[in-house]
């Protein structure tokens, strides 16, 4: 009878034990499913975007860190100093990027080594705007595009300051040659910038040597450099390179390069600042405003008075007579001059109304006359003559152009005997840049550009060698942004291909 009270007693006190375990192990497994609970809550809420959750699914069980606000704040340092922070390399602002496009078969753009290549019927047209690895390893202060070729003004080491690429048929880029075991070979193409040696008297240093300004025309080159030392090198058959007319003169591998002098043509007080080369003429421009031509003059283009060619430079007269003269304009055979007071002028050829939208008046101006037809427009600041039309600049920015070809409205526009204004928005003025406006502008014999405050480049008119850079040989008659990596500041506007010089945007 004891023995089973023991039993009883044992086997009570055994259940009560189990009991308790079993309460304890439930209380354990329902507090980790509410736990879970909370995390998947605080997972959704994360997932939606709520940084900070409600308090109701913040868990309080010993299983999460406090920390406090001391503690919290150091681990935010430590965070912070992990982070890691992206700087931009920033490029040499002082060094010049140059890009090149349009026809590239003649080897004006200097971007391939390889004739053949260059010939090829995808190579021979780039329509969209590429650097110049020679643009890479050398500074260029300067470029200028003739009809097929390029020369490139540079500061180097080794004291070579001028080098050309395209054709040189005429010997326009210098007296280059290959040597070969049977003797030497003239290069009618240069497809890769070449040095052009000026020749040098006794005492000249490479800085003389430096190039101040240079212009090229159809087939001649004009160079003048710092010690204001005239060089002119290529075609002369109408006296353009400032020097007498020869007979039957062959220009192919000619070694010739004239060298003036500045004190030959300006007075003492004075020096040469730009030059101008037209198709087959040349026109200096000097510090005091006054203008000096020679070459051809069969469109009175000379501004000397007559239609003759010479190859003696006259100061051109009539009514740029005593004005000072600060900006000369030509590409082709009409030119238009500025004044320091805002006022046009021109000479040359007339035939769509360039200069006179009268009917009267002689198609073919050999004398500088004062433009009327302009002075509607304001005060301007820049001019550029084209084939058959002409550019204007007013100090507001505003761009205006007249005469004949893709004028810039559209492809129902092709004539106007008033200067038009082109609306600001085509050049990159909106809501969001409202100060943007036309710094620059130029043009080639058929196609215009202007830069704007931005450092943009807009181009438009005949895209026949895709020198527009647009990507495509079509035709555009709006201004449309060039894609150029950099702030254009100079752009050389050839008759088949272009060049801009631009810097980094940062």
């Amino acid at each position: 009878m004891e023995n089973q009270k023991a039993n009883l007693t044992l086997l009570t006190k055994t259940y009560s034990h189990f009991k308790e375990n079993s309460r304890k192990l439930t209380n354990e497994i329902s507090q980790q499913y509410k736990m879970q609970d909370s995390l998947n809550a605080l997972r959704n809420l994360a997932s939606k975007g709520n940084r900070y959750p409600p308090s109701q699914f913040l868990p309080h069980t010993s299983a999460f860190r406090h920390y406090t606000t001391k503690a919290k704040r150091s681990l935010l340092k430590q965070d912070e100093s992990k982070i890691k922070v992206y700087e931009p390399r920033i490029s040499n602002t002082s060094k010049q990027r140059v890009y090149v496009w349009g026809l590239q078969e003649t080897g004006a753009l200097g971007l391939l080594t390889d004739v053949k290549k260059a010939q090829e019927r995808y190579t021979s047209i780039v329509n969209y705007p590429t650097r110049l690895q020679f643009s890479v390893n050398n500074e260029i202060l300067d470029v200028t595009a003739g009809y097929g070729f390029s020369a490139y003004a540079v500061k180097r080491s080794d004291g070579e300051t001028l080098f050309g690429s395209g054709l040189n048929t005429d010997s326009q880029i210098g007296f280059q040659v290959r040597n070969r075991a049977q003797g030497m070979k003239n290069l009618d193409i240069i497809i890769y910038p070449t040095a052009i040696r000026l020749p040098r008297v006794e005492g000249e240093t490479d800085s003389d040597m430096m190039v101040r300004c240079m212009s090229a025309g159809r087939a001649h080159l004009i160079v003048v450099t710092r010690n204001g030392t005239i060089f002119t090198m290529g075609n002369n058959s109408y006296g353009q390179c400032c020097r007498n007319i020869i007979e039957d003169e062959v220009y192919r591998a000619s070694g010739v390069i004239h060298r003036i002098s500045e004190k030959d043509i300006c007075d003492p007080e004075d020096k040469i600042v730009d030059v101008v080369c037209g198709q087959d003429h040349t026109m200096f421009l000097t510090k005091l405003g006054k203008v000096y031509t020679c070459g051809w003059g069969s469109d009175g283009q000379t501004g000397q008075g007559h239609y003759n060619t010479t190859g003696t430079i006259v100061q051109a007269m009539g009514d740029i007579s005593g004005e000072k003269i600060v900006k000369l304009a030509c590409s082709c055979d009409c030119v238009l001059a500025l004044n320091n007071n805002g006022d046009l002028f021109g000479w040359g050829n007339s035939e769509y109304g360039q200069l006179n939208d009268s009917d009267t008046v002689n198609t073919q101006i050999n004398t500088p006359i004062h433009l009327k037809l302009t002075q509607g427009i304001g005060k301007s600041t820049d001019v550029a003559a084209g084939g058959s039309f002409c550019m204007a600049l007013n100090e507001e920015g505003l761009v205006y152009t007249w005469g004949y070809g893709i004028l810039g409205f559209g492809p129902l526009v092709e004539q106007s005997s008033k200067p038009q204004l082109l609306l600001p928005p085509l050049f990159g003025r909106n809501d969001f840049s409202n100060k943007t406006r036309v710094v620059s502008i130029g043009c080639g014999v058929f196609h215009m550009g202007a830069i704007n405050s931005d450092g943009d480049l807009f181009m438009w008119g005949k895209n026949r060698f895709g020198h527009l850079g647009l990507g495509h040989k079509k035709d555009q008659f709006f201004p449309f942004k060039t894609a150029i990596n950099g702030k254009v500041t100079k752009v050389a506007y050839g008759v088949d291909h272009t060049l801009a010089i631009s810097k980094a945007f940062i």
